[in-house]
């Protein structure tokens, strides 16, 4: 075996294996591929590595390239080189770079991948020529395992608006043959902004035998969720005000397809923080409503996100509904969001009316509320609306405005009284108003 890796450089055509994999690869991609070297590598076993390596962009979302990476290793089946072909065992890109960008219509860069131009069983390796050792014909370009160290992945949206662009670093995927025409996949990827740790497990992308697009390929997949705070992601989902913060674990079961996928499965976070800044509070004008114990069964399918139920608790309350949010095609902040099924227990009102909100009329006590809501994303406050009924008390009116108000009135009241010789009680001169219920 030493001998025939001493013997290595001489049965390899370098220059007919790089024709090989570039051909090869642009007829499996859909696109050019093209690399700035290539080069036999003997230890620790035998590999042809290659150097600046670049997959070309779909015309139709510019020039720059789609792919880039700075090093491939491709590792050498022995045997079947010795009788004169080229086989590779396993292939290593090492900290790809993919850009994925979306058209303001929706349209995806990755959706003419796999889609090659012209007919894909016309293409054929190159076949040896003599004694030479050069790659025989039908040897494969892909691996039985492919792996993907420290990749990172951008993603560019195409319309306007406080989303701005999200990354997936340092992603670690290993993707297997998994038989007809099918890849196992199995990683680590971190979601930006957001540290959002994914983990995929039991993953299969099918289909890719059919001469379809990628995006039209099966899928199917575990996926575990970890995130420490859920801030940074919100806000560049959706805008910075209110903050969202909280950590979260999940898993979602995947299906569907690459361009489709379906998903659903469990959330759960332990806290969450709603902060938002109001010129109609007083110093602290900055407040946070805090949540406890959110969990939620989410569903998400053709561009809308169901979950049944979601279940919360609020200052020894309790709120429990099914939420349903559509986003609008092409849009990541024009969502309507409906709440259906909504059942609100002893929830202490005063928490969200006066110490979050700062309503000049609000009113303390507990609060029972059935019924339904619906509201627009981008400004729940002034969409607001729905069925329902409520019963607030026994509490009062402690609002800034109301009382001040109801000041005013009772001064009146008084002078009026006196003027009339009325026998008032005092305590409604000096007492906020309480009630028994509304």
């Amino acid at each position: 075996m030493a001998r025939a890796g001493l013997a290595l450089p001489f049965l390899v055509d370098l220059p007919r294996v790089k024709a090989l994999i570039a051909g090869s690869a642009a007829q499996a991609l859909g696109r050019p591929v093209k690399f700035a070297s290539v080069s036999l590598s003997l230890l620790p076993l035998p590999a042809v590595e290659l150097r600046g390596l670049e997959v070309a962009e779909d015309p139709a979302f510019g020039t720059a390239p789609f792919l880039k990476l700075d090093t491939g290793r491709l590792r050498l089946r022995l045997r079947p080189l010795l009788g004169g072909r080229v086989e590779f065992r396993e292939v290593t890109l090492s900290a790809p770079r993919i850009a994925l960008v979306q058209r303001a219509d929706g349209r995806w860069n990755v959706a003419s991948l796999g889609a090659a131009p012209e007919a894909r069983g016309t293409a054929r390796a190159p076949r040896a020529g003599g004694g030479s050792g050069a790659p025989g014909g039908g040897a494969p370009l892909l691996a039985a395992r492919v792996s993907i160290q420290h990749g990172v992945v951008t993603y560019a949206p195409g319309a306007p608006g406080p989303a701005g662009s999200w990354r997936l670093e340092d992603l670690n995927l290993t993707l297997a043959d998994g038989g007809a025409g099918s890849l196992a996949v199995a990683g680590t990827l971190r979601v930006m902004p957001g540290d959002l740790a994914v983990t995929i497990t039991d993953g299969r992308i099918g289909g890719l035998n059919g001469g379809h697009g990628l995006l039209d390929a099966p899928l199917a997949a575990r996926v575990s969720l970890d995130g420490r705070d859920v801030a940074p992601l919100v806000a560049a989902l959706a805008g910075p005000a209110p903050a969202i913060a909280g950590p979260v674990k999940g898993t979602l079961t995947v299906s569907g397809t690459l361009g489709a996928p379906r998903a659903t499965g469990t959330l759960a976070l332990a806290t969450v923080r709603l902060t938002r800044r109001s010129a109609a509070c007083p110093e602290p004008q900055q407040r946070t409503l805090a949540l406890t114990g959110l969990t939620l069964a989410p569903a998400w399918q053709d561009g809308r996100l169901t979950a049944r139920p979601v279940t919360a608790g609020l200052g020894g309350g309790t709120i429990a509904t099914h939420v349903t949010v559509t986003l609008a095609r092409g849009a990541r902040v024009d969502a309507r969001v409906e709440l259906k099924d909504l059942a609100i227990r002893a929830l202490p009102v005063e928490r969200v009316l006066v110490d979050f909100l700062c309503q000049g009329y609000a009113v303390a006590g507990p609060l029972d509320l059935t019924g339904a809501l619906a509201f627009g994303a981008a400004d729940p406050w002034n969409t607001l609306s729905g069925p329902g009924q409520l019963r607030i008390g026994p509490g009062r009116v402690v609002g800034a405005q109301a009382l001040k108000l109801m000041d005013g009135v009772v001064r009146v009241g008084g002078a009026v009284s006196a003027l009339l010789g009325a026998d008032l009680p005092v305590a409604l001169f000096v007492s906020p108003l309480e009630f028994d219920s509304i």
